[in-house]
């Protein structure tokens, strides 16, 4: 199993400067309250324990191939208190078969430039929801890297790795049963888009 293209995962330290409240973001992104959630690529976990602390109690269901940075999550968890993460390993390509049930919200952030199917991503992630459910995509706006610096280096996938928001509105709604999205502007560099179905 090999991770998305470009889809490393970065410090707490400079994902704390795009956005220094995650929270707040996943608010703006329409995460509520009793919503089960599933993260599709959560790393160590920056947006899937805030998400849980907003959804409590229901489940968070944090997706990733790297056990090293689920056991760093579960860490992190167990230090905060946060009891309604779960932690789970395993490939998005196949998410229906790693969770118990629907959810409410699919989170892909920061990494939908990298995988390779699309089309066959987006029919699992609408296999994956409630059929009144949502799928947000968080992604880096199509600018140059060189560009996008957070304490004066270039960050983010490679130039030619990045969509725009109409490229990757097109994407999902190809792909799915999914209206076109509303865009939610993530400044400096990124966009979200909050597709229902």
């Amino acid at each position: 199993m090999d991770r998305f293209r470009n889809t490393g995962q970065p410090d707490w330290d400079w994902w704390g400067r795009l956005w220094p409240t995650p929270g707040e973001t996943l608010r703006r992104l329409g995460v509520a309250a009793g919503d089960s959630l599933v993260e599709i690529g959560c790393g160590n976990g920056y947006f899937a324990l805030p998400a849980a602390r907003i959804t409590d109690p229901a489940p968070v269901y944090a997706l990733d191939l790297d056990e090293t940075l689920l056991g760093e999550l579960e860490t992190i968890a167990d230090q905060q208190g946060v009891e309604n993460v779960v932690p789970v390993r395993g490939d998005a390509r196949s998410l229906t078969s790693h969770l118990p049930e629907p959810v409410d919200v699919c989170l892909c952030a920061n990494a939908f430039h990298g995988i390779e199917d699309p089309t066959a991503f987006v029919e699992q992630v609408g296999a994956a929801l409630d059929p009144d459910g949502t799928f947000v995509v968080v992604n880096w706006l199509p600018l140059p890297r060189a560009e996008t610096t957070i304490a004066g280096d270039p960050r983010g996938p490679p130039t030619e790795l990045r969509l725009s928001p109409a490229e990757t509105r097109s994407l999902v709604t190809d792909a799915g049963d999914f209206d076109r999205g509303r865009r939610i502007d993530l400044p400096p560099y990124h966009y979200g888009l909050v597709f229902e179905r």
